[in-house]
């Protein structure tokens, strides 16, 4: 597939609403369609809607958003995007509705792809990909982890075989061909259309018998269990795939794929910038003045970290490889610590008493002070 950017393909931008793409697909159908005398190009009009088919499904746009072509292409490991599969009607009756004929648009894409409708109603399709939010803790996703997931997904008719029925015949109202021709009144006059048999749905075929189990569809609702292996380090937002796991296909095809989104619950001690990890350390004026060794908490285990004479607060330390792990990958990320000074808010006499007696060996005659003082 070509690499093409469908938000200007439609004329919208990245954040366009879900409206806003309908509308812009609206009126390029209007003005590409094959139909229409005056402005109508085919390439064009095949061009939008596949732009459209895939910024009008959720998961479709997020993969886009998130890997560009290469989620559709094969590149990137997520499965190829097949324009035959697209069904124009479902796309045009969800934004036109049934005003103007939306059937006279053709029988589907196939039509556009050098194909008819009934062999795009026949041929084997793929089954439709599944969008599943997987929440973990901040320590599950830090080491990673393998994990069991419950779902519910359509799967071949276990009574059919996916079928649909028993004892098939050829379906009397199309002939077999999957399809038939009408007269409508479209948004270009009165058309001839070839739209799918809706005896038999495109298929060509039909059954002497119903399949009881499924009602004719050929899936079933199925509860399954996936196992997943969850990498270290990952963030919000990564998509784990699993392929071939997902909703049964048509007529034979493969089933989708599974999609996992993860979200990761915040920690109670550190902040995440991608694998490296921060945190706050607080230390009395005391051990900033004259240094010492602290004890430190990494995802990893406690580990004593000396803090130098005369350290200023918000000095930034930082503890090499005690981050987080790249994902699939042996890079790890690095923890920094935040030093916090702590003035205390009262005192006793006594220590008002010393304070007092540090103050008169006039620590103002320090360089660092005199500086300072000098810029102001």
């Amino acid at each position: 597939m070509n690499k093409k950017d469908y938000y200007e393909v439609l004329g919208v931008s990245k954040d366009a609403s879900e409206s806003e793409i309908k509308s812009a697909f609206r009126k390029l159908a209007k003005k590409y369609h094959p139909d229409n005398k005056e402005t109508g190009d085919e390439a064009k009009f095949k061009e939008i809607g596949e732009a459209y088919a895939v910024l009008s499904d959720e998961n479709k746009r997020r993969q886009y958003d998130q890997f560009g072509s290469a989620a559709f292409d094969g590149s990137a490991g997520m499965g190829g995007f097949d324009p035959g599969d697209i069904d124009l009607n479902d796309i045009l009756r969800s934004v036109f509705g049934d005003v103007g004929g939306f059937s006279s648009f053709g029988g589907g894409f196939s039509d556009f792809f050098g194909g008819s409708s009934n062999r795009g109603s026949n041929r084997p399709r793929k089954g439709r990909d599944t969008l599943v939010r997987l929440d973990l803790s901040f320590e599950e996703a830090a080491f990673g982890l393998d994990k069991d997931i419950d779902l519910t997904l359509n799967d071949t008719c276990s009574n059919c075989h996916g079928k649909g029925g028993f004892d098939e015949e050829t379906c009397s109202y199309c002939k077999g061909s999957g399809y038939v021709v009408t007269e409508q009144r479209s948004l270009f006059g009165v058309i001839q259309s070839r739209t799918a048999c809706p005896k038999c749905h495109g298929k060509g075929r039909s059954y002497k018998t119903v399949c009881k189990n499924c009602n004719g569809t050929g899936q079933e609702r199925t509860k399954k269990t996936i196992s997943i292996h969850i990498p270290e380090g990952v963030d919000n937002g990564h998509q784990l795939r699993i392929s071939g796991k997902g909703e049964a296909g048509v007529n034979g095809g493969p089933n989708g794929d599974i999609y996992f989104e993860i979200h990761v619950k915040e920690s109670d001690f550190y902040v995440r910038e991608n694998e490296d990890l921060y945190i706050e350390l607080p230390i009395t004026i005391t051990e900033a003045i004259l240094g010492c060794k602290k004890e430190v908490p990494t995802i990893y285990g406690n580990v004593m970290m000396e803090i130098k004479a005369g350290t200023q607060n918000d000095t930034k330390y930082r503890l090499k490889g005690k981050g987080l792990k790249v994902p699939n990958s042996t890079r790890k990320g690095d923890e920094y610590v935040i030093i916090k000074v702590m003035i205390p808010t009262k005192i006793t006499r006594e220590q008002k008493k010393i304070i007092t007696e540090l103050n008169e060996t006039d620590l103002k005659t320090n360089p660092e002070f005199k500086e300072f003082a000098r810029h102001l």
